[in-house]
């Protein structure tokens, strides 16, 4: 189920920055021959007003492919090649941008239609976390907790003070009342690989808080703008050497993170989503060749030197960037794995 969300996300994310640039060619006048969702072998198409649209079978990103960018159509008057350093730039930046107006609208719908979430302090469990030792004993959401091996508990603050001071491996006895009825249950907490505390697998009740439209917008705001901020942070850490390659995630991480967000809730889950059309847009906007940032440097370099890079030696420069970002994704795939397999 999480592969098939995380792929609903991707191609939802993909979609929105694709159509960025192809609203924007189009806007401009550049005739698009194809938006395709993917890469590789072709799907599935259907051309519609000059445009073929199509999805192909690797789902790991997308393309808006306009007239003007293939040998024999460089000429084209009206093409990509043959545009104002400006609106070259216009098009590339596009794509980034509606990244992050996705994230804003994300955040602005969850501010308004949801609500802020708050953590109760109330003694009662939440959401139960699969495949956890609660689960194995039977333990359910919206349990109200009692007691933990006889000791009282009246907010939950106390009963996680009660987990802390387990051991591994120590059997505790639960009473909780579910549906004005007592049970006893016997749970045997495990270690957190994150924390290093004992766990069982539980997570308090959340309350929500809606917002009016206009704190919703003003949230979202702040929100985008934190996010973006500590990505930039977290990317300067990487180039600087303070993060190495091997801890970012990969196809196969983010699916985990994605089944772990699901788990906790849906604002969770959007707010992830959220979060990763950020992530998209920034990465995006490095100067890396066959990225949009890329672009942006070339449609620069061309309005500084009042004439465009040969095409030729361009397009060679985003196939080595193309590769680089190919083997990049190799690279995080196979560290996802490990980290998997070593739990």
């Amino acid at each position: 189920m999480s592969i098939i969300t995380t792929l609903i996300i991707i191609a939802v994310l993909i979609l929105v920055h694709e159509w960025g640039h192809f609203i924007t060619a189009r806007r401009i006048g550049i005739p698009v021959h194809e938006f395709s969702l993917g890469f590789g072998y072709r799907l599935f198409h259907i051309k519609k007003n000059g445009v073929e649209y199509s999805i192909r079978l690797i789902p790991l990103g997308g393309y808006v492919r306009m007239a003007g960018e293939e040998p024999g159509d460089m000429e084209n008057p009206e093409g990509f090649n043959n545009r104002k350093p400006w609106e070259k730039m216009l098009v590339a930046v596009a794509g980034p941008f509606m990244n992050f107006v996705a994230a804003l609208v994300i955040f602005i719908y969850i501010f308004s239609f949801i609500g802020i979430p708050i953590v109760s302090n109330e003694a009662v469990i939440g959401k139960i976390i699969k495949d956890k030792p609660a689960a194995a004993a039977g333990l359910k959401a919206d349990d109200k907790i009692l007691t933990v091996n006889e000791t009282p508990v009246k907010s939950w603050n106390e009963f996680t003070e009660q987990l802390a001071q387990s051991q591994a491996g120590q059997v505790l006895n639960v009473k909780v009342n579910r549906n004005d009825q007592i049970v006893n249950l016997d749970i045997t907490p495990g270690i957190s690989s994150t924390t290093g505390l004992p766990e069982i697998g539980v997570l308090s009740k959340i309350d929500y808080e809606k917002q009016n439209i206009f704190t919703a917008v003003k949230i979202g705001f702040q929100r985008t703008y934190e996010l973006t901020m500590l990505l930039f942070s977290g990317l300067g850490l990487l180039f600087s050497g303070g993060a190495s390659v091997n801890e970012l995630a990969g196809p196969v991480g983010i699916t985990k993170l994605v089944g772990e967000a699901a788990q906790v809730g849906s604002v969770f889950l959007l707010s992830f989503t959220a979060f990763l059309s950020i992530n998209l847009g920034i990465l995006n906007l490095l100067p890396i060749p066959a990225l949009d940032g890329s672009r942006i440097v070339f449609g620069l370099i061309e309005a500084i030197r009042r004439k465009p890079i040969e095409p030729e030696r361009e397009g060679f420069i985003h196939w080595i960037g193309f590769m680089f970002l190919m083997l990049l994704i190799v690279i995080v795939t196979y560290n996802d794995i490990v980290r998997l397999i070593k739990g």
